[in-house]
């Protein structure tokens, strides 16, 4: 690449479409799948847990493969493009598929539909979401402007996640209606098909534009790290290892309220209207989040350090949980009360997303010169493992919930799919086990995580000026040494 070469609009604005577009596709399966097939289809939830823990640390697993993959491949488009391009397509097509199940097949045939759906899904979404972010160096120049374009890009990645939290329950009911003139769960299995086919046919058009808009390096360089790298560096580095497990906390927490939250609005707070109150409530959070990712975490920036925000994001997000269980046990008729906790809850969930990456990078210096080596794909590679591990965990604790507690329609109509009544049917015993499972567990999680960190993590801001100190050292007296 050309030295005076800058980054134009039209290549930031293609690549951040991608990132709107695969995270709309992620978060459509990641927030919906289990819901789809276990109280739409009638799946048993336990038999839905396992296969999505399975197939999230499955998918984990697979990352470094894929990288590996990737690094090795040479085509006249480059190396990115081409896995872009074939995972995406492959991906929507599987999105698509794995939303049309036929209702008529037997309990062991949805299981093994979704089973093999689901896997795939992972599989051909890892093809595309490993490029995506390791391309980045292929067509930036490096320093402030590849830091700008990936914090654009995860921005814009969380922008997807909130459309899809936003509109999902508003279109699906709606496409149910018009395409297949069938309302309640019918409507909503009808709906999911179609809509998945909308979010699949954006996914490849942003994609294909991006590929189309950027220009890749045939000589650029992509370091992947192996699962034995990956561990072998988490043990070295102990600052690390303790912002690791503690996203792993985080995220469990957080992903197992986002699994229930459509249940406790379709079982809990009830009425002929819950479908309305849960898009009215994730069309809250889902803006509190990207608000809080773009101007709450840059303005308490200015007057606390990453530490202390990390720790006010923490107890936010507790005292949320908190206020979301006191409310869960009064007469809840009125959606805004939800939205108290509600707004602590997301909002600190996106600062934390944004914190987190941050002392990530940190540890990468810590590391250098603790052990002498820097790790910083192997480093960022966890991320996005740990991640995907967080999803498979949260998943199946929903899942136990909702299978001990029995919350499932299934395709059966009853006489509350009739007038969109579910939680007349509910008793208050059901009803205690999904409040408890959705605000107690995240807590007891937060309060581990709070303990875990505050022993552990060092490395606060006078700490990384030392250690940046250091490193700048050691690298001038190996220039010097090497001059010699």
């Amino acid at each position: 690449m050309d030295n005076n070469y800058t980054l134009s609009g039209k290549s930031k604005l293609s690549y951040t479409l991608g990132a709107v577009g695969k995270d709309m596709v992620y978060m459509l399966s990641a927030s919906y799948v289990l819901y789809y097939f276990q109280d739409l289809l009638g799946v048993n939830a336990a038999a839905m847990g396992v296969i999505l823990m399975v197939a999230r640390v499955f998918d984990a697993f697979n990352d470094p493969i894929m990288g590996g993959i990737v690094a090795k491949t040479k085509t006249r488009w480059g190396k990115f493009r081409p896995w872009l391009l074939i995972g995406t397509v492959t991906n929507a097509v599987i999105l698509f598929l794995m939303f049309s199940a036929p209702p008529t097949l037997s309990a062991g045939g949805l299981v093994a539909y979704a089973a093999v759906f689901y896997i795939l899904w992972g599989v051909t979404y890892t093809m595309m979401d490993i490029p995506y972010w390791s391309m980045i160096p292929a067509f930036t120049q490096g320093g402030k402007e590849r830091e700008n374009l990936t914090t654009l890009a995860r921005t814009c990645a969380g922008v997807g996640s909130a459309i899809i939290t936003i509109v999902t329950m508003m279109i699906v009911p709606m496409l149910g209606k018009m395409i297949g003139h069938v309302e309640g769960n019918a409507g909503e299995i009808v709906g999911f098909k179609f809509f998945s086919l909308i979010v699949a046919v954006l996914f490849v058009i942003f994609t294909l534009l991006m590929c189309i808009n950027i220009k890749e390096r045939s000589t650029a360089e992509m370091k992947t790290a192996t699962i034995k790298e990956m561990f072998k560096a988490l043990v070295s580095n102990d600052q690390a290892m303790t912002v690791t497990i503690a996203i792993v906390l985080i995220n469990t927490a957080v992903y197992i309220t986002s699994n229930l939250v459509i249940y406790f609005f379709k079982y809990d707070f009830g009425g002929t209207g819950w479908n309305g109150a849960y898009v009215l409530f994730n069309m809250f959070g889902g803006g509190i989040q990207v608000l809080s990712m773009m101007a709450f975490y840059p303005a308490l920036r200015k007057k606390f350090t990453s530490l202390q925000i990390f720790y006010i994001c923490l107890g936010m997000a507790m005292a949320g949980y908190v206020v979301l269980l006191a409310l869960a046990f009064t007469n809840m008729s009125n959606v805004f009360l939800l939205f108290i906790p509600g707004f602590f809850i997301f909002a600190a969930n996106g600062m934390l997303t944004v914190i987190t990456t941050v002392f990530l990078a940190n540890t990468v210096d810590y590391g250098e010169l603790k052990n002498n080596r820097r790790d910083e794909s192997v480093i960022f590679s966890m991320q996005t493992f740990v991640v995907k591990l967080a999803s498979g965990i949260a998943a199946l604790a929903a899942s136990i919930c909702l299978s001990i507690n029995k919350l499932q329609a299934g395709t059966d109509v009853s006489e509350a799919d009739k007038v969109h009544d579910f939680s007349a049917a509910v008793t208050l015993a059901q009803k205690t086990g999904l409040r408890m499972t959705m605000t107690v567990i995240p807590i007891v999680g937060l309060i581990i995580a709070f303990i875990w960190f505050k022993k552990r993590f060092i490395l606060d801001e006078a700490k990384v000026a030392e250690i940046t100190e250091a490193v700048k050292a050691k690298r001038e007296n190996e220039v010097a040494e090497t001059a010699e």
